[in-house]
């Protein structure tokens, strides 16, 4: 029995321990449970401060970006407002600078426009009060006047238009000088009537309508004439024409056959001229075959009296040098004269810019040949001192059988455009330059026998 209360007593000591041990688990757990509350409404609140900085950093953000673009907004109405006044002042700079350039170039424009008003605003009072004193309305007195006054204007004006666009203007300006005149005419009459002893009055208010039409009439017409030097121009021009009909009528005729087949203003005038020639002549205007012919034949002779002349004396070949006979046409006119080949009887004259003398293969008369001279000078001193008395170099049989050699050498200078001289017979030939001068003189004398003999040959089958 004892043994069964222990139990019952150790049983109810391990409840109420139990007991104690769950009311310690569930306070522990109600503390843990109130800890995670609080740990969890402490971060409920955390996060919402931390959620609510935020939102204040955003709307502080956008309150910032929304005050700087409104910033910009303000500068850039700013700026534009600033470039539209600038535009402005330059536009009204513009406006006053092309107002004072266009009167400081057009000047009389101004004061005749001036004088224009000063005249014109007298005469259509002075007419008004002429038709009013008749008892008309002032209006339709005003409307009379300015139908005398406005009409003559406006028929200049219909003038001027008609002429800028290149219609007769005559009948315009006879009507505005009737109509000039019949404001004349009233204003005339009024003012005689109104002060008889004083008609100078009467004269200066017709001629205020008539001043004014005169002076733009100057105006208009009397500073749009030719120029002294235009019409000495069209004059010149005029003869010209005249001169190239009665020299060339041939050719006259044939441009204007040119002019009427091809369709209209195709071709000018000198276009039609310059072809026809080109028909009619073969060549350029001012150029035929008679003037090549002229022009060959006399380098021909020219070329042919050089040669002939090589002893002459050098002032007179200095002198027919400089004075260019050869070229008888000036400036560019010599480009449509051919060049001679190597078939001319002078084939020197394929370089004519080297002077006449070069042409003709005589030699140069000036600085190169006094220095030519003085080499052949020089070498005749040095062989004489080589041989003591002077080597006679070569025989004159010798040179007679080397004579054909040097013929050919000869035309080869010339042809070349070079001088038939002892140094380049010497060169070529390989003698002497004694020797080469002896023989230079025998190519020159058999050149001048031919050139006389082709002369004679032409001149009889002439």
């Amino acid at each position: 029995m004892s043994s069964y209360r222990e139990e019952r007593r150790a049983d109810a000591a391990a409840q109420a321990e139990q007991s104690r041990k769950s009311a310690e688990a569930r306070a522990e757990q109600a503390r843990e449970d109130r800890r995670l509350e609080l740990e969890a409404k402490r971060e409920e609140k955390r996060l919402a401060a931390e959620e609510k900085r935020r939102d204040d950093e955003a709307k502080g953000e956008r309150a910032r970006k929304d005050a700087e673009a409104k910033r910009r907004q303000e500068l850039a109405d700013k700026k534009i407002r600033d470039q539209e006044k600038a535009r402005a002042k330059a536009a009204r700079a513009a406006k006053v600078g092309k107002v004072a350039r266009w009167l400081n170039q057009n000047p009389v424009t101004v004061f005749v426009a001036f004088v224009m008003a000063s005249s014109v605003i007298p005469a259509v009072i002075s007419q008004v009060g002429a038709l009013g004193d008749t008892g008309v309305n002032v209006l339709l007195a005003a409307l009379l006047a300015a139908m005398l006054e406005g009409g003559a204007w406006a028929i200049t004006f219909m003038g001027k238009a008609a002429e800028d666009a290149g219609r007769p203007a005559a009948k315009y300006r006879i009507a505005t000088w009737c109509t000039a005149f019949v404001a004349a005419g009233v204003n005339y009459w009024h003012w005689a009537e109104k002060l008889p002893d004083a008609q100078w009055v009467a004269v200066v208010f017709a001629a205020s309508s008539l001043f004014a039409i005169y002076l733009w009439d100057m105006k208009t017409h009397g500073s749009h004439g030719k120029t002294k030097e235009e019409r000495r121009r069209e004059a010149a021009r005029r003869k010209h024409l005249a001169d190239r009909r009665k020299h060339h009528k041939d050719i006259a005729s044939e441009a204007d056959r040119l002019l009427s087949a091809l369709p209209f203003e195709s071709v000018t005038d000198e276009e039609a001229f310059a072809t026809a020639w080109q028909i009619q002549k073969g060549a350029q205007p001012g150029l035929s075959a008679e003037v090549f012919a002229q022009v060959t034949d006399a380098r021909v002779q020219l070329g042919a009296a050089f040669e002939l002349g090589e002893h002459v004396r050098p002032e007179l070949v200095r002198a027919g040098m400089l004075a260019s006979l050869y070229n008888p046409l000036p400036k560019r006119l010599v480009e449509g004269i051919p060049t001679l080949g190597s078939s001319s009887p002078v084939p020197a004259l394929q370089r004519s810019s080297e002077g006449a003398a070069a042409l003709a293969g005589i030699g140069m008369y000036g600085s190169e040949g006094a220095s030519e001279k003085a080499r052949e000078k020089a070498s005749e001193k040095a062989s004489g001192s080589a041989d003591g008395n002077g080597s006679r170099g070569r025989s004159d049989e010798e040179l007679e059988a080397l004579l054909p050699k040097a013929l050919k050498v000869a035309a080869e200078l010339v042809a070349e455009g070079g001088q038939i001289s002892a140094a380049a017979l010497s060169k070529r030939v390989g003698i002497r330059r004694d020797d080469a001068r002896r023989l230079r003189d025998r190519v020159i004398a058999e050149r001048k026998l031919k050139l006389v003999d082709g002369q004679a040959d032409t001149a009889m089958g002439a």
